[in-house]
């Protein structure tokens, strides 16, 4: 996925970037659903990859790299359902696809798949250097490596089917937490996390797995007994990507 480290200057103010090209499943603009960013137009960047093997995730399409699964920039922006397609894009290939659509939002979310199987400082540092704000969803169980104006958003996923431990490096630098729930164990899971890296002052959201109305009620209930923070998915609940 990383193809090299030549430099080249972007901008008037000749700024060093280092040239690098990512796996991208989807890209599109929308409203942020989850999170300290909900209800924040935003322009999502997704990669493909992951190996962490989470049993409720929403985007099963994006795990596995395939060589035979790649197509053209053109065909991956013109997908209509969600697949396991994907196309090689290079830093600049991204902000010029994002200038050429159009888009009007200025925060840009890259998530996955695991996004911080690579390195994304490069793709960070050029959006911030032309005045948008940038934030990584990732599970927590690959060091981040990005730049210091980058919202980390921390989604750990504890005991998944890819045995990937949880860093205390993504830990400490996360600047929320937001965990799924759906029982009173995932519930403990997360106090036992934040205990163990001695989580204190990061936004905590808990997040309902699939909107069921148990797994709500426990949320809601927890965050209130906690002083923790609820994050229900808006997206799903009114229809958009």
């Amino acid at each position: 996925m990383i193809t090299g480290a030549n430099k080249i200057h972007h901008n008037a103010e000749e700024k060093t970037i280092t040239v690098m090209t990512y796996k991208i499943n989807e890209l599109f603009e929308t409203i942020q659903g989850e999170g300290s960013f909900t209800g924040q137009p935003s322009i999502f960047i997704r990669l493909q990859g992951c190996p962490v093997g989470c049993s409720w995730c929403d985007t099963k399409h994006t795990w596995d790299v395939e060589l035979n699964d790649q197509v053209t920039p053109e065909e991956m922006l013109t997908k209509t359902e969600e697949t396991t397609q994907w196309a090689s894009f290079s830093v600049h290939d991204i902000f010029d696809l994002v200038r050429e659509k159009g888009y009007r939002a200025n925060h840009i979310v890259i998530t996955g798949g695991e996004p911080c199987m690579v390195d994304l400082t490069p793709l960070c540092q050029l959006f911030e250097q032309e005045g948008y704000s940038t934030q990584i969803e990732t599970s927590g169980t690959f060091e981040i490596n990005t730049t210091e104006k980058c919202w980390v958003t921390v989604s750990p996923k504890i005991k998944m089917r890819g045995g990937y431990p949880i860093l205390s490096s993504a830990m400490s630098r996360a600047n929320e937490i937001k965990h799924p729930v759906a029982t009173e164990q995932h519930v403990e899971e997360l106090k036992s996390l934040l205990a163990l890296h001695k989580v204190k002052d990061t936004a905590i959201y808990l997040q309902p797995i699939s909107q069921k109305k148990r797994a709500t009620e426990l949320a809601i209930e927890t965050c209130i007994a906690n002083n923790w923070r609820l994050s229900v998915q808006v997206h799903k609940y009114i229809g958009i990507e």
